[in-house]
């Protein structure tokens, strides 16, 4: 008997998106999720470059079709913004930056924060990022995160954060509830892409903690 071929599962809108090996732990993300959006593909390289690339370039009407290739160091876009956080323990003290990619001149920075998380700096970093671009009236200039998590907060206009609220760290809260609405009320072109530290190395804007 041939053996199965292993597939890899992405989803865009689930419980919790992300990338999945088996079908019964993707099964469990969208099982009575309203509008979960999914898809299976051979390989684990295809699935993480589908997860950061907009779900109707590979599902629906409007899917066009994708080459998927390995990105070198030389298709880096210098002319770009990237952000990041870092975070001291989890939940801990968190604060995050924005840095333009080709010189890492930094442009913002925020915090630190009481009792927050990475996931969390990370999303705070990629809509204050987006509104800057805006606000400057860079509407096509792109912009780098290395966490899939933020995007997929971005992509679905959701935050899912298992973080507690407390009394020392409100302030993170209201700052989510302002960028949540701001992703809601608000359109962009910029295009938002996953920097691919294993083949870059850490993205400029990160804080050199490790």
């Amino acid at each position: 008997m041939a053996k199965k071929k292993q597939k890899f599962y992405v989803v865009w809108v689930g419980s919790e998106p992300g990338i999945y090996n088996t079908w019964d732990t993707c099964n469990a993300q969208i099982k009575g999720y309203p509008g979960a959006k999914y898809k299976s593909f051979p390989t684990k390289e295809e699935a993480e470059a589908a997860f950061g690339d907009d779900l109707r370039d590979h599902i629906g009407a409007n899917k066009s079709p994708k080459v998927i290739r390995t990105i070198d160091q030389s298709e880096v876009i210098w002319e770009s913004f990237c952000v990041d956080a870092a975070c001291s323990g989890s939940p801990g003290v968190m604060e995050y930056r924005g840095v333009w990619t080709k010189d890492s001149v930094e442009v913002f920075k925020k915090g630190p924060y009481q009792w927050g998380t990475n996931n969390v700096g990370e999303y705070l970093a990629l809509v204050h990022g987006l509104a800057f671009l805006q606000q400057s009236n860079l509407l096509d200039m792109p912009i780098y995160s290395d966490s899939r998590t933020a995007m997929s907060w971005l992509r679905n206009k959701k935050v899912k954060t298992t973080l507690a609220r407390k009394h020392n760290n409100g302030v993170l809260f209201d700052l989510l509830e302002r960028a949540e609405k701001w992703v809601k009320t608000h359109t962009w072109k910029n295009k938002v892409l996953k920097w691919e530290t294993s083949k870059w190395g850490e993205i400029p804007a990160d804080f050199g903690r490790k």
